[in-house]
C-alpha cells in the first residue's frame, strides 16, 4: 500500500477498519488501465466481492447521482471507495494529532470517517455527504461498526460551521475552486487536504494548505496527482464538439509545432498537464484516438466557442488548426513552453492559495501567484 509502505501510526487503524465493512452487496471495481468498471455481487460471487474489498482498486459504488439501476455500470460514477493506497496518503499528508478535530468533506461509504474515527475518536470527526441516500447509508454503516461519526447531509462547499473550529479538513472529492469557507472554519495553523485541478482536465493533484495565523489564508504545495470524481457543484458538462467545430477544420487558421506528441502529453499524470491546465483558464483538451501514426488532441474554451486542434504524427511535425477570438494553441504552446523553462517542474514545486478573494496558484514561491 502507497508503495508498499503503510506508516506505523495509520497501521492499527487500516487493520482495524476493513473496507470491505462500508461496501454494498454490488460494488463495481475500476480498472486503472482499461477505464472499465464490472459489476461484483457479494451474494452471488463473495470470494471476488472480498478480493475485490482488499485490492488497492478504486471502487464504484453509485452511478448517476443513484438513478442508475441494474447490474452493469451506469453513465457516469458518482461515489465510490478510494483506492487504499490513495486514501492512506491524503491521510498521511492530513498529519493528524491526538485530540484534533476533523472535518471531511465527501462520506461517500463512511470508511474514510471510520478510520479517522478509529484513530481520534468518533466525537472529533465530523463527515458531510450531499447526497442524501450516500449519507443515510453511510451513517447505518458506521453505526453498526461502532463509529457513531456525525453525518451531515448537505453541501460540502459550505463546511460545517456548527462543528468547528476545525484543526484538520479533508476532502475526498474533486474541486476547481476550493470555498474559503473552510479557511474560515479553521484554527489558525490548520491543515486542509483536497484534490484540487483544473477543467483543462480530469487529473487532480492533492493540495496540502496550511492555515495562517491570522486566518486570512491557506497556502501550501501539492503532494502528488490523484484522480477523482468532481463535487457535484463543480462538475463540467460533456463538452458538444459539433457546436464549436463547424464545417471543415482545414479551412481553419493553419500552422504547425515542433512539440511532440511524447513531450507534450507524457503519461496519465504526466506534470505537463496539470501545468498547462494552471496556465491555460477556462479551457478543455480531449485526446483522441491514434490511427495510422496521427492523433488529434483538442482544445475547447470554456466561454466562448474558440477551439483549437494539434494533429501529432509520427513521421512529421504536428500540424495545428484553430479558431475563435481566443487563439488556443497559442495559449496552450506558451504554457508548456513556460513549463519547460521553469525546468520541467513536477507537482511538489506546484502550490495553491485560498484565500476571500479567490485562489491562486505559483511555483516555488507563494509571493509569485496567479490567479486561478
Amino acid at each position: 500500500m502507497a508503495g508498499g509502505v503503510l506508516s506505523s501510526d495509520w497501521a492499527p487503524s487500516f487493520a482495524a477498519v476493513p473496507r470491505a465493512s462500508f461496501l454494498p452487496d454490488l460494488i463495481w471495481p475500476f480498472n486503472m488501465q482499461t477505464g472499465q468498471s464490472i459489476p461484483v455481487s457479494r451474494s452471488a460471487d463473495p470470494k471476488a466481492w472480498y478480493g475485490y474489498a482488499d485490492a488497492d482498486v478504486p471502487v464504484v459504488t453509485q452511478w448517476d447521482d443513484g438513478k442508475h439501476s441494474g447490474t452493469e455500470p451506469g453513465d457516469v460514477s458518482t461515489s465510490s471507495a478510494s483506492m487504499p493506497s490513495v486514501v492512506f496518503r491524503m491521510l498521511s499528508d492530513l498529519d493528524v494529532k491526538p485530540g484534533n478535530r476533523v472535518l471531511e468533506i465527501g462520506t461517500g461509504t463512511g470508511w474514510n470517517a471510520a478510520l479517522l474515527a478509529h484513530r481520534l475518536r468518533s466525537e472529533n470527526v465530523v463527515t458531510v455527504e450531499v447526497d442524501s441516500v450516500v449519507a443515510a447509508e453511510a451513517r447505518t454503516a458506521l453505526n453498526l461498526f461502532g463509529l457513531a461519526v456525525r453525518v451531515i447531509n448537505r453541501d460540502g462547499l459550505k463546511g460545517y460551521p456548527e462543528g468547528g473550529p476545525y484543526d484538520r479538513i479533508i476532502a475526498t472529492c474533486g474541486f476547481r475552486q476550493l470555498p474559503f469557507a473552510w479557511v474560515e472554519q479553521s484554527r489558525p495553523g490548520a491543515v486542509i487536504v483536497a484534490p484540487w485541478g483544473t477543467p483543462y482536465g480530469n487529473g487532480d493533484a492533492v493540495a496540502r494548505l496550511v492555515v495562517a495565523d491570522g486566518g486570512e489564508s491557506a497556502t501550501g504545495p501539492f503532494t502528488g496527482p490523484v484522480e477523482f470524481m468532481k463535487a457535484r457543484a463543480q462538475r463540467l458538462s460533456p463538452v458538444v464538439h459539433s457546436e464549436y467545430v463547424i464545417g471543415d477544420v482545414a479551412d481553419r487558421e493553419k500552422s504547425s509545432t515542433t512539440i511532440t506528441e511524447d513531450d507534450f502529453l507524457g503519461d496519465r499524470f504526466s506534470p505537463q498537464r496539470f501545468a498547462v491546465g494552471i496556465k491555460v483558464r477556462d479551457c478543455v483538451h480531449v485526446v483522441a484516438d491514434k490511427r495510422d501514426g496521427k492523433r488529434p488532441v483538442w482544445f475547447y474554451g470554456l466561454t466562448d466557442r474558440s477551439w483549437a486542434c494539434v494533429m501529432f504524427r509520427d513521421k512529421d511535425d504536428a500540424q495545428v488548426w484553430q479558431s475563435g477570438p481566443r487563439k488556443l494553441w497559442d495559449e496552450v504552446d506558451s504554457a508548456y513552453r513556460w513549463w519547460a523553462g521553469k525546468g520541467k517542474p513536477g507537482y511538489e514545486r506546484f502550490g495553491l492559495t485560498v484565500a476571500a478573494e479567490g485562489q491562486s496558484a505559483w511555483v516555488d514561491d507563494p509571493a509569485e501567484s496567479w490567479q486561478v
